[in-house]
């Protein structure tokens, strides 16, 4: 793994070396992580339990909330620790494998929320054909099998990128988790081709992916000019959470992956947003919009007071 390279270790500078400022990121950074998996487990766990929630789309959100942990924590763990530490290293192979799994649950967020996008085109646009097309045990588990092969197509292309750079030193990362970006500046070769297979990889996959998103929204909201009034309030409600999640998704990752050569001083705190902002969000506007959700909820809270109250 190392042939080309001088550099076993590389120093993660983080969000800041201020010693007051880091422990505001380690306070602030671990109730962050700690909200984002107490709201997905929460989802994941009433999704599970409730019979009212075995519709194709809960069976999405089911996986975008896997996602959202695993995601959060290929980045958020190593983050909350090194804000404790005065001088925060890595090797490099945990470096390496910290770029495979955030891009592998990065990729999977991303073709998970472009399942629910055609999820709910098919509901609202094609309702007749919707639990012919979107078959829950075969269809949609089809289809997320096919997510996560193409996310791990999508990782093993970053690592094998990254494994062929020649890293001679510095090895001191501007930034709090590794990823290619920040590698490249550590490189001691040309890297303007790297840069651009970058952008036609993550920043291509973010790009596209959005604007499918986007465009199946359009043409069902067009579609629903033929609904009545309650099948329009309620088909708005989960379409307008699923636009929020993805504008706050991938408006960041756009930003970041189509501009890899440049430099912004904003560039951390919009990776923090992505990293952590959007997996602690996706529960709270997929719950908050969504009446099942909050009714499912509520009667899982309520079976759990019940059963303590029989102790």
């Amino acid at each position: 793994m190392q042939l080309n390279n001088n550099v076993t270790e590389f120093i993660v500078l983080g969000l800041t070396q201020d010693p007051v400022r880091k422990k505001i990121v380690f306070v602030t950074f671990l109730l962050f992580y700690l909200g984002t998996l107490l709201g997905n487990f929460l989802i994941i766990t009433t999704i599970e339990t409730s019979r009212a929630l075995g519709s194709p789309m809960y069976f999405f959100l089911f996986h975008l909330s896997l996602s959202d942990i695993c995601y959060s924590t290929s980045t958020a763990p190593r983050m909350i620790v090194d804000a404790l530490l005065k001088s925060a290293t890595i090797s490099f192979s945990e470096c390496i494998i910290q770029v495979f799994s955030f891009h592998l649950f990065g990729c999977l967020e991303i073709f998970i929320l472009i399942l629910m996008a055609v999820d709910r085109y098919v509901a609202i646009c094609k309702p007749l054909h919707y639990m012919t097309v979107m078959n829950q045990q075969q269809v949609c588990g089809a289809l997320v099998a096919v997510a996560w092969v193409g996310s791990c197509v999508h990782s093993l292309a970053q690592i094998f990128l990254a494994l062929s750079l020649p890293f001679c030193g510095p090895n001191v990362i501007d930034h709090f988790f590794c990823d290619l970006q920040p590698l490249l500046k550590l490189v001691c070769t040309d890297t303007y081709v790297v840069n651009l297979l970058l952008v036609s990889n993550s920043g291509a996959i973010c790009t596209v992916s959005f604007v499918m998103v986007m465009f199946s929204h359009v043409i069902i909201l067009h579609s629903l000019r033929n609904h009545s009034a309650e099948g329009r309030r309620k088909a708005l409600s989960t379409c307008v959470s699923h636009i929020i999640v993805v504008i706050l998704f991938f408006g960041p990752c756009i930003f970041i992956y189509t501009c890899p050569a440049t430099t912004f001083s904003m560039d951390k705190i919009i990776a923090v947003f992505y990293t952590l902002g959007t997996p602690l969000l996706n529960p709270l506007i997929y719950t908050l919009r969504n009446e099942e959700a909050k009714n499912a909820m509520r009667m899982l809270w309520s079976k759990k007071l019940i059963s303590d109250d029989k102790r």
